[in-house]
């Protein structure tokens, strides 16, 4: 769940106007929520942009009721994940920089085992991949710990996931990630097991929930499968089945040709 999605120019500081709600699969997303407490205090609501992701408007469509059914995998992979947290957060600082871009931060929350600047380098080194949203120069980022910040992407345990989610009317089921506003609620679970339904390494999983969210935060809506044993678009709640797809975490191919499939409206 980061930035992830999916579309305008770079940005140099982005202010999120009106952020779409999305509902469903490996992420929810609403339009506003109040941050929660980190190392940096309050995070701060990005200035002085010159432009801005497609906004989209807000949808009444509820949040899905079922959840996706735990794997054997999820235990495999990672036997000690926290279900719960502090709800406080390390900001990652090792990586930041004052470069041109999109500025984004990364925080992590305390307790979770996880280091917060490496969980930086890894959605650092997705974001600069050819075949992400960076193809072709399309797009670029930056990392901060400190300052304006179009994107805060924090990895979290399920139930601090499910409370900032929640108090949007999102329900996370202790399953999946939301995106409120700027902030990118990325469950902890998803983040060390990977998922059910995608075959691959984890660490492609993961690229999956920072393009899927970074999508979402370039103004890209949900897309499905385009057929059968084509690759599933990043911009796909792949959670929730391939319909006949194979996995995929990439927004583009080799060859920069994007993936994407029908809208999911």
């Amino acid at each position: 769940m980061l930035v992830a999605i999916l579309v305008p120019a770079t940005l140099i500081c982005v202010a999120v106007v009106a952020a779409p709600r999305w509902a469903g699969g490996d992420d929810v997303s609403a339009a506003a929520a109040a941050p929660e407490p980190s190392d940096s205090g309050r995070a701060p609501r990005p200035e002085g942009a010159s432009s801005s992701p497609a906004a989209k408007p807000r949808t009444t469509t509820a949040p899905p009721t079922r959840s996706p059914s735990p794997s054997a995998s999820d235990a495999a992979r990672s036997p000690r994940v926290p279900a719960s947290g502090p709800n406080t957060f390390t900001v990652a600082r090792a990586g930041a920089s004052s470069g041109g871009g999109s500025a984004y931060r990364v925080e992590v929350e305390k307790g979770s085992g996880l280091d917060a600047d490496r969980a930086a380098a890894l959605i650092a080194d997705v974001l600069a991949a050819p075949r992400g949203w960076a193809h072709g120069g399309a797009h670029s980022f930056h990392q901060v710990a400190t300052g304006p910040a179009g994107m805060v992407i924090r990895i979290a345990t399920a139930a601090t996931t499910d409370r900032v989610c929640g108090a949007e009317g999102l329900n996370t089921h202790g399953e999946v990630n939301c995106r409120v506003g700027e902030t990118v609620m990325v469950n902890l679970k998803r983040w060390q097991t990977g998922s059910p339904e995608f075959s691959g390494p984890l660490a492609e999983y993961r690229a999956l929930i920072v393009n899927h969210e970074v999508g979402h935060w370039l103004g890209h809506g949900h897309e499905t499968c385009p057929g059968k044993g084509r690759p599933a678009p990043a911009m796909m709640q792949q959670i929730y089945g391939l319909k006949g797809c194979v996995s995929n975490a990439w927004p583009f191919n080799a060859k920069g040709q994007y993936l994407g499939g029908p809208s999911v409206r």
